[in-house]
């Protein structure tokens, strides 16, 4: 029987670009690169090698200098070595989305007791580039249209991993409009929690989840 961490690596390991984008989007897929997967390996026989169920907590999809280079949500370079403790050869460039949520992970104990209780992805798990930057999932409505049918198969994918579905907790209001629609759609989880915070501060979101009940 697979672990959790066994089930992780066979999903992201079997993640494809869909075949049509519109024109000026790209997706980034670090799973097709075997030293990556040495990394996503390392991490979830570190953390997930159990059949715990955790509470999910879901983001847009990752950055270009985060989750898409590292293969682990939210968790660049710096951090899955500093952090998770996890070496890697990769180029030491931070990413803001990473400091956040491991100023978070570092105020609810630290990454061991953090993804004990939760497992951090994405609404959609690969990273979308447009023009050299980041680009979000929902920016235009055609790109979530082109994106839906993979975003529903992959979610329902992540999902059975082992989701605890009693809630699912969005980072970003947007996003979590997406989500709900995802899940009334889907019907796995029974309520979606909201975490929001203005760009550039951390306080709020990492105070209310650090004092939740899904963390003590």
């Amino acid at each position: 029987m697979l672990t959790f961490a066994g089930r992780a690596y066979k999903f992201f390991s079997g993640l494809q670009i869909p075949s049509k984008l519109p024109a000026g989007i790209s997706v980034m897929n670090p799973y097709g690169s075997e030293s990556t997967m040495l990394l996503v390996d390392a991490f979830l026989e570190k953390f997930f090698s159990d059949n715990k169920k955790r509470i999910f907590i879901l983001g847009i999809n990752p950055g270009r200098f985060g989750g898409g280079v590292t293969g682990i949500s939210f968790t660049d370079p710096i951090n899955l070595e500093t952090k998770c403790g996890i070496r890697n050869n990769l180029a030491k460039k931070p990413e803001l989305s990473s400091r956040f949520v491991y100023s978070l992970i570092d105020a609810c104990g630290g990454a061991e007791k953090f993804y004990s209780k939760f497992f951090i992805s994405a609404v959609y798990p690969l990273a979308l580039i447009k023009d050299g930057k980041n680009y979000n999932y929902y920016n235009t409505q055609n790109v979530y249209k082109k994106l839906k049918p993979h975003i529903l198969k992959t979610f329902e994918e992540q999902v059975n991993l082992g989701a605890d579905e009693s809630a699912a907790i969005s980072l970003g209001q947007k996003n979590a409009s997406y989500l709900e629609d995802i899940n009334n759609e889907l019907k796995f989880f029974n309520e979606i929690i909201i975490f929001d915070a203005p760009p550039g501060t951390s306080c709020p979101v990492v105070e209310t989840i650090a004092d939740a009940d899904y963390v003590i």
